[in-house]
């Protein structure tokens, strides 16, 4: 197991991995049927080049880029550690470019996010990771939107044929030839004078704006 896990930290084996899940996913890509609903949300930022933060749960990473349409790429708040790593050698196929959460292993790389929101770049957080608890949105996103005055769009995903995996955000593995769908929600603004008591307010509608979006793309697969 110690070996397994030190071979999995490498560098060229990440590479390698990382090369095979990009021709997976995109095989997902070519051979399922994609929905998207509500995209007229996020169309207005793109088209009138605004930035946004998208907010999506850690386990439908998988399959996140099949629903931007920017020409522009999504900077996505990673791990700085190997399994981040990993997401930024296959994300990188996939206009996807990790921003690690730590620099040096301590200090929280705040300031560049905070450039990117101003400079009209794209944001995505998965407010439940690198690490959980799972589908529960920490306080940091209500922050930077707080802070930034940038609005939070949900997004929720669903596949008619999948797997959800063993691991601790319980990973959707969507199979190839399946029906896809994604769900926008309305644009969300933290307004910038709530207290540090209210916080949790807007951490729970963060959460049940996310749970709505896949509980509709559940719903219209199932039509």
């Amino acid at each position: 197991m110690r070996l397994k896990k030190k071979l999995l930290k490498n560098i060229i084996v990440q590479n390698i991995l990382g090369i095979l899940t990009a021709v997976y996913i995109l095989i997902v890509r070519v051979t399922s049927r994609i929905n998207i609903v509500n995209q007229s949300s996020p169309d207005y930022f793109w088209k009138n080049n605004k930035p946004f933060i998208l907010a999506f749960w850690h386990s439908q990473l998988m399959m996140i880029s099949f629903c931007w349409k920017s020409k522009y790429g999504i900077n996505i708040l990673a791990s700085g550690h190997s399994d981040g790593r990993f997401g930024a050698i296959v994300g990188k196929y996939f206009k996807l470019k990790n921003i690690p959460t730590y620099v040096d292993g301590q200090n929280k790389n705040i300031r560049l996010i905070y450039n990117l929101l101003k400079n009209n770049k794209y944001i995505g957080i998965t407010p439940d990771g690198p690490r959980g608890p799972k589908e529960k949105a920490s306080s940091g996103i209500i922050k930077i939107s707080k802070a930034t005055q940038v609005p939070i769009i949900a997004l929720g995903f669903d596949s008619t044929s999948n797997k959800k995996l063993g691991s601790w955000d319980s990973f959707l593995l969507t199979y190839p030839f399946s029906k896809c769908c994604y769900v926008w929600s309305d644009p969300i603004l933290i307004p910038n004078d709530i207290k540090d008591n209210e916080i949790q307010k807007y951490q729970n509608l963060i959460e049940s704006e996310i749970n709505k979006c896949i509980e509709a793309a559940k719903g219209k697969l199932s039509v």
